[in-house]
């Protein structure tokens, strides 16, 4: 059956028994850490436990009190995407701690107690145990430089080997997030944000707890778009959130927080012009240390002469004492691989803008080189560091402009998105088969319009996704919803109707529903014998489209017949083929 027709609109509204209440509810942006505070005497009208609380939630925003262990082993099992610290007293602590110890989503816990030299000997048997103190200032350094250390390592990252460049044909071979990333940015840099992205932005923080208040007010206050990089480094939690939305390909968080990524680019790329002089054209080295997953590792030695990309806004140095002590520190981590990258960078490479942010950062960075999103190098060589099997350089260069590869690369995926705005990276999502993160995207955007026609539009590619799927009913209602709209904008008789049955048809005979099937397949030929001459290839279509209905029901000689109206149009209108040049394969 031809399905030449079934993209172009939404689904025919006869009453169909489908629920409407189909679509899935809109992802939350999750909060990525969450500090979980246990201690038997916890007071929340006291003074000092109040204190206490100010000081923890300047370092996570989201901290749950237990006064029990019980909560707080409750806690941790429903806990999902966050990555967790516990803080306990020492007399808890040790019933707590063998508990706990081993769930993957602890990141570490803390002693918090009187006595230190006590719990010392007990707490050395625990490695998730990163230290005992006695005042909560200690505490709330150590839990920083752990968020850090966290946020350090999970830059996302894209991984493309020389082989998967090597192909031309199929995209579905190449890491999801390297296209992902190309073209969000490119999407970013055509998009036109107002005061209202700002305005929602501020009032999701509110709803899903993503800040603090004090933060948020502040941030409402003080905002420009030349202050980007400025709340970017400030520790209120924007770094973290927007690391979230790139790490998960969250399009709800992408799109949310769209402004804010292109105002850090346009920054970035104002910095950039004013300092390129002042390189004089000489290439130099940064430096950036982190660990990875040992999955990761595998896919970046397989990567040798390939190119990888950081799909994130990239933090670099131009010194290389911090970013060692940022690999050395993740090398207590079992699961990964301690890596201190070296990045080559020739200042005259315009791809992707970078800039020394010391003069603009809300923290001393005299050092500190900031990397637009979607930086690309090339893997030059991967070696260990002084026969440390833990730690190891990875040397990389800076794509250049003129790259061959990287170009027919980024064409490649060009090609296969293109178009305006999200709707690029919707068509791609669908290119490649990624219908979960299409429908996520589709339904963001469609909540977020009140345009007529975008939300047709919208619908019309949910159906897609749905069809895919094989979810027929709802397949069948999002074409319903989109042609409620177009009846109200065309008339009764316009082209666009007959494709809309005809997509109907199609769901149906998949759901093998063949006398329903044949009822929209009629409709949709009925306008068509109304709007085209009587050998259109289009009622070719619907002529072949009955006939395989029918065939299908077993009623062999009306098959027949309409299969012999769809060849008799076909034998006028299409090229004759010599049957000599056809090769049987």
């Amino acid at each position: 059956m031809s399905a030449s027709e079934s993209n172009e609109n939404a689904i025919a509204s006869l009453k169909l028994t489908v629920s409407p209440n189909i679509r899935q509810p809109r992802p939350r942006m999750a909060s990525k850490y969450l500090l979980i505070w246990v201690d038997a005497s916890i007071d929340q009208t006291n003074k000092d436990c109040q204190d206490t609380l100010g000081r923890l939630r300047k370092t996570i925003n989201h901290v749950n009190l237990c006064t029990k262990p019980d909560q707080c082993i409750q806690v941790l099992t429903k806990v999902d995407n966050e990555r967790v610290f516990v803080i306990t007293s020492g007399s808890l602590g040790q019933y707590l701690v063998p508990k706990i110890h081993d769930m993957p989503q602890l990141d570490g816990i803390y002693i918090f107690c009187g006595d230190k030299s006590r719990h010392e000997r007990w707490a050395q048997n625990w490695t998730k145990i990163k230290g005992v103190h006695t005042n909560i200032k200690e505490i709330c350094q150590a839990v920083q430089s752990t968020v850090e250390q966290c946020d350090q390592d999970s830059m996302p990252m894209s991984f493309i080997t020389l082989k998967e460049m090597a192909s031309t044909e199929n995209l579905n071979q190449l890491e999801p997030t390297f296209m992902y990333t190309q073209i969000f940015k490119d999407i970013l840099l055509d998009m036109k944000y107002d005061e209202q992205a700002i305005k929602q932005f501020i009032a999701y923080c509110r709803k899903n707890n993503s800040l603090s208040l004090i933060n948020i007010d502040r941030f409402e206050k003080e905002y420009s778009s030349q202050l980007a990089i400025w709340w970017y480094t400030f520790p209120s939690n924007i770094s973290f959130m927007l690391n979230y939305a790139l790490r998960t390909l969250d399009a709800d968080a992408i799109i949310t927080m769209g402004f804010f990524m292109c105002h850090l680019h346009q920054q970035t790329q104002q910095l950039y012009e004013q300092q390129v002089k002042s390189y004089n054209r000489k290439p130099f080295l940064v430096y950036r240390g982190q660990g990875l997953m040992k999955s990761d590792f595998e896919k970046l030695q397989k990567t040798t002469g390939g190119l990888m990309s950081f799909n994130n806004f990239l933090s670099t140095s131009k010194t290389k004492d911090v970013p060692v002590n940022f690999a050395q520190c993740a090398a207590t981590n079992p699961d990964m691989v301690s890596i201190l990258f070296i990045m080559f960078i020739d200042p005259c490479i315009k791809s992707t803008p970078f800039a020394s942010i010391k003069e603009v950062s809300a923290i001393e960075s005299k050092e500190e080189i900031l990397f637009s999103m979607h930086t690309v190098f090339r893997v030059n060589t991967i070696k260990q560091m002084d026969n440390n099997i833990q730690l190891y350089e990875v040397e990389l260069q800076l794509t250049s402009d003129d790259d061959r590869q990287l170009r027919l690369l980024s064409n490649r995926v060009q090609k296969e998105a293109s178009g305006t705005g999200w709707q690029r990276l919707g068509k791609l999502l669908l290119k490649i088969g990624q219908f979960n993160k299409a429908e996520e995207l589709y339904n963001v955007l469609l909540q977020q319009t009140s345009d007529q026609g975008e939300k047709q539009y919208y619908y019309n590619q949910l159906q897609l996704v749905h069809l895919n799927q094989g979810n027929y009913e709802k397949a069948i209602w999002y074409y319903r919803q989109g042609l409620e709209i177009q009846e109200k904008t065309l008339p009764t008789n316009h082209p666009h109707f007959a494709n809309s049955y005809n997509n109907v048809g199609l769901v149906y005979v998949e759901m093998g529903e063949y006398l329903k099937a044949l009822l929209y397949y009629e409709k949709a030929l009925e306008i068509k014998q109304k709007t085209h001459p009587a050998n259109h290839p289009s009622l070719a279509t619907s002529y072949n489209n009955i006939g395989l209905v029918y065939y299908k029901m077993v009623e062999y000689p009306k098959a027949l017949s309409f299969f012999e109206k769809a060849l008799e149009i076909r034998q006028k209108t299409l090229p004759s083929i010599n049957i000599n040049s056809i090769i049987i394969r």
